[in-house]
């Protein structure tokens, strides 16, 4: 990979999310911003990087083109590969003019690769500037979705386990802390079949296109508590302070489940999310992008559930002020013009871009069909019974969960905390190796990424 040599910049500054506004045309020239080209001579190029929005993608792309007559390409990676995809096409002579980083630690990574986007319209969009990675006065990264993540859970079977008579929680409300999940999962799995499920909580896949939800998501728990605890927003050396947290959840996840533990290296992500649509699972940890999929909104869907029969509830690890925590909510989405590409793609990649965030079309289908909450302007009311959740319990005093799996170190640590976990839940490992990857893993991929 010819990737340029870049250092992690401390200078990065990274910030909130919300909605945009005036529709860009493709003229003699570029109407999206800084690029000098003319759009009608160029093309644009997506790397995409979520494989549930891929068909969503693939329309809205066929749409501008009618429109426009401008053509626009979307390539998504495959799940967990897009860091070595993205590497791999970027050293093609026809490289994305359009691809995405998650955050600080990606763009360190790929910075030398970005346009500055500052006197791009679609910049201009965004309702907070906040919602740009940016180095002094340069805008590198741009967040296109606002998302949220926790525990789903299916209302009608957590409701008839509360009415059940072996039931110690009885109102679906009173679920509020970790002992009170733990009890409300311990209850169903003890009367699974009285209820008529496999299991609590679906399984805990942990091969390539699950385990992102154990060692990113889940794993954001422990960072986040430590990080609001020590007063800071990054480190170079995790503690791990509540790692013993991470394990009862993860426990919870891997003993109260619809398989065994040691099964688990081989369950996906498409094994989880048909446990949950078919009710074999009451609580399935994913986030708002599942909602398409669940409710049959997405066409690749054969399930079809309804927004009553959905609910969501926060990770709750026992750690912190349980009573007032809320949803997981953020970002790890950034898009990124190539400053590589040609002055025509470029033009044309901007023009597409501000048409997707301010045009009937280009709104409704990131809302609608990608389910996405969008931090422009001219953003539409979200659909997504999920994101209905996560506003609703900010506005009732919830705090939200940060996303600060952004700064972890590197897809090397990840992995390395995934492998863990993996062999920890077959009972091939301890939970000593999964904290001796999360801490000492932390230290070494920290220094190894800022070396030189």
């Amino acid at each position: 990979m010819k990737r340029k040599n870049v250092t992690r910049a401390a200078a990065l500054t990274l910030a909130g999310l919300m909605a945009a506004g005036s529709l860009a045309g493709c003229g003699e020239s570029s109407q999206g911003g800084s690029a000098e080209g003319n759009a009608k001579n160029g093309k644009v190029y997506y790397l995409n990087f979520k494989p549930e929005q891929d068909q969503a993608w693939q329309n809205l792309a066929a749409k501008y083109t009618e429109e426009t007559g401008i053509a626009v390409t979307v390539k998504t990676a495959a799940e967990g590969t897009y860091e070595q995809t993205l590497t791999a096409e970027m050293d093609k002579s026809d490289a994305p003019t359009l691809f995405q980083v998650n955050g600080p630690v990606g763009l360190a990574n790929w910075k030398d690769y970005c346009e500055d986007l500052s006197k791009s319209d679609v910049y201009s969009q965004l309702t907070s500037q906040d919602y740009a990675l940016k180095e002094g006065d340069a805008v590198y990264g741009i967040a296109y979705v606002i998302e949220s993540y926790g525990i789903i859970y299916n209302k009608e079977l957590l409701q008839k386990y509360c009415d059940s008579d072996f039931a110690t929680v009885k109102s679906i409300d009173e679920i509020n802390s970790f002992e009170k999940l733990k009890t409300v999962a311990d209850e169903i799995q003890a009367n699974k079949e009285a209820l008529g499920v496999d299991g609590a909580f679906t399984s805990a896949g942990m091969d390539s296109s699950s385990d992102w939800r154990f060692k990113t998501h889940l794993a954001n728990l422990p960072i986040y508590f430590e990080y609001q605890q020590d007063n800071i927003s990054s480190t170079d050396a995790i503690k791990g302070s509540f790692l013993d947290n991470y394990k009862n959840i993860f426990d919870l996840y891997i003993t109260d489940s619809t398989c065994k533990a040691s099964d688990l290296a081989n369950k996906t992500g498409t094994d989880a999310e048909t446990e949950f649509a078919t009710g074999k699972a009451v609580f399935y940890q994913n986030g708002s992008w599942e909602y398409a999929m669940l409710t049959g909104k997405d066409p690749k869907s054969t399930f079809t559930m309804t927004d009553d029969q959905l609910g969501m509830l926060p990770i709750y690890v026992g750690a912190g002020d349980e009573a007032n925590q809320g949803i997981c909510t953020g970002s790890e989405n950034y898009w990124c013009v190539n400053k590589d590409a040609s002055e025509d793609d470029k033009a044309a990649t901007l023009d597409f871009l501000n048409w997707c965030v301010t045009s009937d079309a280009g709104t409704t289908a990131l809302a609608d069909e990608m389910g996405f909450v969008i931090p422009f302007k001219a953003a539409k009311e979200a659909t997504n019974v999920f994101v209905k959740i996560d506003n609703e319990l900010t506005a009732s005093g919830k705090t939200p969960v940060s996303w600060n799996f952004t700064t972890m170190p590197s897809e090397t640590w990840k992995d390395g905390v995934g492998t863990a976990l993996t062999q920890y839940a077959a009972g091939t490992g301890t939970w000593d190796d999964v904290v001796k990857a999360f801490v000492d893993g932390w230290k070494t991929e920290y220094a190894a990424a800022n070396a030189g």
